[in-house]
């Protein structure tokens, strides 16, 4: 964004800014922001703390042992703090991980008793869990037809309603009375066209006058016409489809999906044998409990072996994925994981991104909202990155076949899991994994059995992986845990290796269920954000997975070798292995692969709060970005969300939700130039301070309004019934943004 027109949006939004600030890099022996001098380093773990000044590094130790620091308070200089009394802001994120509606987006099944619950009865309100958050309505006065929403005035397409058509079919009388008037933002100008030569809303875009005219005909008529530099994108046949938009489902698939018109090729006879090998298998479980001696014992599990039939299918040959230093990973994220917050992070260096949770019902019955999170931008089905350190040889990998999106679900049920993997994989041709969700807190989701539940059942757990594997074609299985579900009773190392190796009653039958990679977030469902991530169970972990391989050996030429054909195949036959939790610089990062062991480290809050720190890690030191910078990110969010959900007031009004979200977090950040210690803490909180400049002040705001402010500079004002409502608790209010 051009200084000058950053200048002019901040005198209209009523701040000040010097729009002259450039990122400036703090590492050693530079640098950085203002009032700042040159930093040093200190060796030693990430943990602890090295100062900023230089000059003043003795003088600040010794007031240090004299000053009472407030414990989880981010360290700002004096000179920034509004209060002497440095008050953290108090923020629970424990509604961060992920929002779930109603238990019916869980089900997958409608609600006709109405949102009071079934039967009439009122549900018992559960808090933390956001249900039926409501964002208000911003639509049109008046509905404009798609028949002449894309084309001129003269020259509309048949309608196929007819005389029977309820909508508007008058464009003049729609541009006059009913719409809001064309924005002013963004030079005026239509983002879309300006990009790609046409707009995808035509008449209904809010900056429709920089792409129409009217033009005069020899008859003395005037006709309104919409402009095109480029080929027509026939979004009218398709409403869903969009420029640089990929993994688009359509309209017809998700209606077969919903009338059972598909078909499971792969999914239902291996679900019928799943059923008679589990039956078989409670059968002489039973027996054997019964019976008790160990002679029994053995005559039972070869009873059991002698009746085991080979399963109809086995997986096919996965495309081999890596994972590795120079891969960081942006975990999938609940509400804020949306497609044009990936697409800044891919621009900021992000190497794997992931789709938002999606649950398995709906997506196995077609239901529009699921699927639209498997959207993914063009962006995401490039290559990561792939940079092997000298003298390493990642075998069989072939870097060129690798993309970076993948695809996270939610499943209850082996046959619920099964069939959105087959779906999955059938229907969107740009997918590196399929991700299962076996770590959402939510107590819709856990009560489920799905989430955090399957941490609990090792045995579900285990045929949910082997089916989605079976049925994957060449995509790779993937899976994503928590320690544990209660606080002090870890349960991911037995669970790792279960998904690495199979259990005892099933590795000599059935061989390994075949998991490409284990995501360990370090905290307990029960925890859920309260501590900090444990990285030394991590690591733990991590040295489990290390032993695949030599384990793997051990059991070479015996009775228990795994068939080779149901492990995962990756890169030098191991099972990779990522931390989860609380990375919030290159600090972090290097750290947490150094002492941990992981391969890499997937990254949640930490790029809500700051999504360049992709790009710190790339360059390995901290960026101290500037206000105007801030600024332009949200411009590039803004642009990025007109493109995926339109330039109508409902593309407006999506693009500004997600865009208030996002601002929920990054207020939270502190510029690098304002802190005392380096490296920053995310569980550290923000006293109030204020910023180097006004408008560094506005984007450290928690107060909503400020949110709004910021987002009208874009986006104009909002539509009078939009309403807002933050997933964190410490915001429980209702905002209502006037027009």
């Amino acid at each position: 964004m051009a200084d000058n027109q950053l200048e002019e949006i901040s005198k209209a939004a009523g701040i000040l800014t010097d729009a002259k600030d450039s990122s400036k890099l703090v590492a050693t022996s530079n640098t950085h922001a203002q009032g700042s001098s040159d930093t040093v380093e200190v060796d030693g773990p990430a943990s602890k703390k090295r100062k900023v000044d230089h000059e003043e590094t003795k003088q600040e130790s010794r007031q240090e042992n004299s000053t009472d620091r407030v414990r989880g308070c981010a360290p700002v200089k004096a000179e920034y703090l509004i209060s002497s009394e440095a008050q953290p802001k108090v923020i629970d994120d424990d509604a961060a991980e992920a929002s779930i509606a109603t238990d019916d987006a869980v089900s997958g099944k409608p609600n006709p008793q109405g949102e009071d619950g079934r039967n009439g009865k009122k549900r018992k309100k559960q808090g933390g869990q956001n249900q039926n958050r409501n964002y208000g309505h911003f639509e049109d006065a008046i509905r404009l037809c798609n028949s002449v929403t894309y084309t001129n005035e003269f020259s509309p397409k048949p309608c196929k309603f007819g005389e029977r058509c309820n909508l508007s079919h008058d464009i003049r009388k729609y541009l006059k009375e009913g719409r809001r008037g064309d924005l002013e933002t963004l030079d005026g100008k239509c983002p879309i066209f300006e990009k790609y030569g046409r707009c995808i809303s035509g008449w209904k875009c809010r900056f429709v006058k920089s792409h129409s005219k009217e033009i005069d005909h020899e008859d003395g008529r005037k006709e309104l016409i919409l402009l095109q530099n480029s080929e027509p994108l026939e979004v009218d046949e398709d409403p869903d489809k969009r420029p640089g938009i990929a993994n688009v489902v359509t309209s017809d698939t998700k209606w077969d999906l919903a009338r059972r018109k598909v078909k499971f090729d792969k999914s239902e006879p291996y679900i019928k044998w799943l059923e008679k090998d589990t039956d078989l298998t409670k059968k002489f479980y039973n027996r054997k409990k019964k019976e008790g001696d160990d002679q029994a014992d053995a005559d039972a599990a070869e009873e059991l072996r002698a009746q085991f039939v080979d399963p109809p299918l086995k997986p096919s040959e996965k495309r081999k994925i890596y994972f590795g230093k120079e891969t960081p990973v942006l975990a999938p994220l609940t509400t804020q994981g949306n497609l044009p917050f990936r697409r800044l992070c891919v621009e900021l260096g992000a190497q794997i991104t992931y789709s938002e949770m999606a649950m398995g019902m709906p997506l196995v019955q077609g239901q529009k909202g699921e699927w639209a999170l498997m959207k993914c931008h063009e962006s995401e089905t490039a290559s990561p990155r792939f940079t092997p350190e000298s003298g390493t040889i990642v075998k069989g990998y072939d870097n060129s076949k690798d993309l970076k999106f993948g695809a996270q679900i939610s499943g209850n049920q082996p046959w619920v899991a099964m069939k959105a993997t087959e779906a999955l994989t059938r229907y969107l041709p740009h997918l590196r994994v399929v991700d299962l969700n076996c770590g959402c807190p939510i107590d819709l989701v856990y009560q489920s059995g799905a989430g955090s539940a399957l941490l609990d059942t090792p045995s579900k757990l285990e045929k949910i992986v082997r089916g989605m594997n079976i049925v994957s074609g060449d995509v790779p299985i993937t899976a994503k845990l928590r320690t544990g579900v209660r606080d002090g009773k870890p349960t991911a190392d037995r669970l790792i290796e279960r998904l690495a190796f199979g259990g005892q009653d099933t590795r000599d039958r059935l061989g390994a269920p075949g998991c490409a990679a284990i995501t360990l977030h370090g905290r307990s469902r029960q925890q859920r954000y309260t501590k900090s991530a444990n990285w030394s169970y991590i690591a733990e972990c991590a040295a489990l997975i290390k032993s695949y391989k030599e384990k793997k050996d051990k059991l070479a030429d015996t009775a228990m070798e795994t068939d080779e054909s149901t492990q995962a195949n990756t890169a030098d036959g191991k099972v990779y292995f990522i931390g989860n939790g609380d990375c919030y610089s290159h600090v972090d990062y290097f750290d947490h692969i150094d002492k941990a062991g992981v391969d890499t480290v997937m990254i949640a809050r930490g790029a809500m709060v700051k999504p360049w720190l992709f790009e710190e890690i790339e360059k390995g030191q901290y960026l101290d970005k500037s206000a105007s910078e801030r600024l332009g990110y949200v411009e590039k969010f803004v642009r990025y969300g007109l493109e995926a959900w339109g330039s109508d007031e409902l593309g407006l009004g999506f693009t500004r939700r997600f865009l208030l979200e996002w601002l929920s977090f990054t207020h939270r950040y502190v510029p690098v130039g304002l802190l005392e210690h380096l490296p920053p803490s995310l569980n550290d909180r923000p006293p109030r301070y204020r910023g180097r400049n006004d408008l560094e002040t506005l984007l450290a705001s928690d107060n909503y309004q400020d949110w709004i402010k910021i987002s009208e500079m874009f986006l104009g004002p909002a539509h009078p019934s939009f309403k807002f409502q933050p997933k964190h608790k410490s915001n429980s209010y209702e905002m209502e943004a006037e027009g």
